[in-house]
């Protein structure tokens, strides 16, 4: 299948997002499959989940304060529901009755959680899935950012996560994403947010002050990514980097380097038994 892959040459992206550019971090070889040769990697049961529960709080936040409510939040996924229903990617899951509506469950469970941290009637809202186009330290940035709101007269910007939150030492590499999107707010608008917000739905918010100073780690680890892929794209050279994760990469099939990982890893019986990459392989 590897030669189905094709040659980068000089091309880069256009813009660098905070996915893209964590990718590429974690792994050249998977950003070259993911981004250049464009590899089917369809969104997994969690991924959908939290795309529903996206929209279904985008259109809520959307609507007069007063209108935030949970019986409205219901009406909207009711209507939403029939769109991620016929979606190939989720016809794809092939889920039985029983386990569509355990994801449905999911789902309504990690929308109602936004209650859980916050009164979205009291929020005030200034932009929902605001693309946001700039140059951050010389690097072609672009963000999609679930929200930014106005607290105290100062703007803040919020990302919904549906996943579980990061343990404490990991905090600080969740928070780039979001640091990277106050500092792409100020580009655009002038104006530089107060506070940079993860919303784990359900669970808690992460957050942190947004200063110059906060800003200088994310900005200049973009930096780096950047010219890292100007490199592999100048030289056509995108390494692998290997590790437990390639038991759960989608291009596993494609690279020999993680297939080998995979293997030794199953015979020293250091890799969990439901980890895609083992029917992938035919190996279970």
């Amino acid at each position: 299948m590897v030669d189905e892959v094709k040659t980068v040459g000089g091309n880069l992206p256009p813009y660098l997002s905070s996915s893209s550019s964590s990718m590429f971090d974690q792994c050249p070889s998977k950003w070259k499959f993911r981004y250049v040769d464009k590899l089917p990697d369809p969104p997994g049961e969690p991924a959908l989940l939290g795309t529903f529960a996206h929209e279904v709080l985008e259109f809520l936040l959307q609507e007069a304060p007063e209108c935030r409510t949970k019986e409205r939040a219901k009406e909207l996924a009711a209507q939403i529901w029939p769109k991620i229903e016929n979606n190939d990617d989720f016809l794809a899951l092939e889920l039985d009755d029983a386990e569509i509506k355990e994801f449905k469950w999911k789902s309504w469970n990690a929308i109602e959680g936004l209650w859980k941290l916050e009164d979205p009637s009291k929020v005030e809202v200034k932009d929902t899935e605001r693309d946001v186009r700039v140059m951050l330290g010389g690097v072609p940035f672009r963000g999609v950012i679930d929200r930014v709101d106005k607290e105290n007269q100062r703007l803040v910007v919020a990302d919904y996560k549906s996943g579980k939150p990061p343990k404490k030492r990991f905090a600080g590499d969740k928070l780039n994403q979001v640091l990277l999107y106050a500092a792409a707010i100020r580009e655009a608008d002038g104006e530089l947010p107060n506070k940079a917000r993860l919303l784990f739905l359900g669970q808690e918010i992460i957050e942190t002050e947004v200063s110059e100073e906060t800003l200088k780690a994310p900005i200049g680890k973009l930096q780096d990514i950047w010219n890292e892929l100007n490199l592999a794209c100048d030289s056509d050279t995108f390494p692998s980097k290997t590790g437990p994760l390639c038991a759960w990469c989608p291009f596993v099939t494609y690279c020999p380097d993680g297939e080998e990982e995979v293997r030794q890893r199953l015979s020293t019986q250091r890799v969990r038994q439901d980890a895609p990459a083992l029917s992938a392989l035919g190996l279970i």
